[in-house]
């Protein structure tokens, strides 16, 4: 995960391949790969001139080359973790 204000994010191919999703107080937009539902960027509700990025989903980026990187498995992650709370 990577910050960048917003007018430095360009999405150039596959935007129509997003889904966008939005829960609570609708501030921030979360957006999603339609075909695999891998996180591509989001809109920050804590800074809403920003987007966070997937660094993994940029073309040309060596992961290994980028330093450490936290890895996530969401399929792995407890429901609780995972998921906003309803209530």
């Amino acid at each position: 995960m990577a910050s960048v204000p917003l007018d430095r994010l360009r999405v150039i191919k596959g935007a129509d391949n997003l889904t966008l999703y939005q829960w609570n107080t609708r501030t921030a937009k979360h957006y999603f790969c339609k075909a695999c539902g891998i996180y591509t960027h989001h809109q920050r509700r804590s800074n809403p001139d920003e987007y966070g990025f997937n660094i993994a989903c940029l073309e040309g980026v060596d992961l290994a080359a980028v330093g450490e990187v936290g890895l996530a498995d969401g399929a792995a992650m407890s429901l609780e973790h995972s998921l906003p709370s309803l209530s």
